[in-house]
Formats: structure tokens, sequence, C-alpha cells
């Protein structure tokens, strides 16, 4: 029989394309890559440059997030942004997701909002997945059984081009929160008392995996906060 593993070894496991070694990382497939305006331009380019397109664009969702004025456009159709570089960002974006057909919630879509709430609502997120964004606080959909995490810019474009990201495994950190929840007390409030036992950064390295009464009795927003907030100590979250 083989021995117990943690959720975030079977995860792994089963979506390692090749061994890590001493001199190389991993190879992990990707299961979903969620996109938005910011990370993503350099990426697209980068891609473009070296004559390549996206590897999966059926497992690639883009959504305008981050840089989108909240007021409505005035009498001359135009937005409000605050930068002509938010502009540039979110109009750089829509070209990019035509051109190499990766589905965009853009302007006109009702589907468009905060990346890591719109890919659970949209069922995007699933148990088991590796999820990975151009964002550090990818983490939050962890709180579906997923092993999710941030990546930078020029992670963004290998995923792009190869629906693959090179890794490192992680260490695993189990945290377990018994007993019950006092009235009027959040999973933020239950994110910032890990954080103050594990310390600023405490969890760097490691892949957090929540456990105890209090998880179990939180609801889904209150565990997306959770694992959204494992970041702040440096972790990401399976």
């Amino acid at each position: 029989m083989s021995e117990p593993r943690t959720l975030y070894e079977k995860v792994w496991d089963r979506h390692v394309v090749s061994a890590e070694t001493a001199e190389t990382p991993a190879v992990l497939y990707v299961d979903l890559h969620l996109v938005h305006e910011v990370t993503s331009p350099q990426a697209f380019a980068e891609i473009e440059r070296r004559g390549l397109t996206v590897r999966r664009p059926d497992r690639t969702f883009a959504t305008l997030d981050h840089s989108t004025p909240t007021l409505p456009a005035g009498p001359d159709g135009e937005r409000p942004y605050y930068t002509p570089a938010s502009k540039a960002q979110v109009e750089t974006l829509e070209r990019n997701c035509a051109r190499h057909g990766v589905s965009l919630a853009g302007w006109d879509s009702d589907q468009r909002g905060v990346v890591h709430v719109m890919g659970p609502e949209l069922g995007l997120t699933q148990p088991g997945m590796t999820v990975v964004c151009g964002d550090s606080h990818t983490a939050t959909h962890g709180a579906f059984g997923a092993l999710a995490f941030g990546i930078g810019t020029s992670e963004v474009g290998h995923v792009l081009a190869t629906q693959c990201l090179l890794q490192r495994k992680a260490k695993t950190l189990r945290v377990t929160v018994d007993g019950t929840l006092a009235p009027g007390v959040s999973g933020k409030d239950v994110a910032l008392a890990v954080i103050a036992a594990l310390g600023f950064g405490g969890g760097t390295g490691y892949v957090i995996e929540y456990a105890g009464e209090v998880i179990r009795a939180l609801d889904m927003e209150g565990r997306m906060t959770l694992c959204n907030m494992s970041i702040e100590a440096g972790a990401g979250r399976a």
C-alpha cells in the first residue's frame, strides 16, 4: 500500500509532466489559466515575438478587472480611466484575446468580475485542478480543493505557450483550527489569527492545508477569504 499523501501531494502527482531533479524543477501541467489585463500584455508580446500561439485557449479564461473604471462612460462614450496606462492595458488584453481565441469577459459580458470570484462562480475552478493566474491572491481558489497560486509575468507567457509551468515542489503545512467562532467573527479574522501565529512570511515555501472544526463550519465565502489571505503569510494553498 502507498503511504498516506496530503491533498497537495495528490494533486501535484497527477499533474507532473516531468519530475523534479536536483538540477531542474518539475514541469507541472496547468488545468486552468486565468488572465487579466495587468500581467498579461508583456506575456502575449513575448510569445508573439517567438512566433508562438496560445497552447490551450480552451484552458485559458480572461477578464477585465484590475484597471477598469467603476464610473460609467461619459456622453462621448469614453470611459473615465484613471490613467492612460490603465486604458492601454484593457485595450491590449481585448486585442490579444481576439487574436489568440481566448475567452474574455469583456465590457459587455455579464460574467465580468474579480478574477478570483468569477472563476468559482462560473464553475471554471474545480476540485483537484491546478489553477494559476498572474495575481498573488490566486490562492483564493484553494478553497475549492484546487492547487492554486500566483505566477509572474514571464511565467504567464510560459503557461500561454505550453500550458505547463516549471515548479519546485513546496513543503506542506497543515493548520488546524478547532472550536467555535464567536458571533461576528469571520473567515478574515481566522486568517489574521493564523498570520499572527505564523508570522509574516511564516508560510513562505509551504502550501497550507486548512483543517478543523472552524474550517468545516465556514461558508465558501469564508473559506475563499481564508485562502486568499494565505499569501499574506507567504504561502500558497491547496
